[in-house]
């Protein structure tokens, strides 16, 4: 049997807060050129993402997928820690 592959969207960034219950917020930093000069420019996004287990603290790394919607804001699922953070 064929594995089907997934069309979701994935980003990898930091946990930002983890405030909520059951809830992370995770900034995703991207560098994009500019058009006119040329210069690389740093953008940044936040997400609020759903982690089930509350296993993420500030400052870790993880990798979050595009989902359902879960609340108001929350679209996101934290599928893996990628790195802890170092405290």
């Amino acid at each position: 049997m064929k594995e089907l592959k997934s069309t979701r969207k994935t980003r990898v960034g930091k946990v930002m807060s983890n405030k909520m219950d059951k809830t992370v917020v995770v900034m995703v930093e991207r560098l994009i050129q500019d058009d006119k000069y040329r210069k690389f420019v740093r953008r940044r996004n936040t997400f609020k993402a759903h982690d089930p287990q509350n296993s993420c603290s500030i400052g870790d790394q993880v990798l979050i997928e595009e989902s359902r919607p879960i609340s108001k804001e929350k679209r996101w699922l934290v599928v893996k820690v990628l790195e802890k953070a170092a405290f």
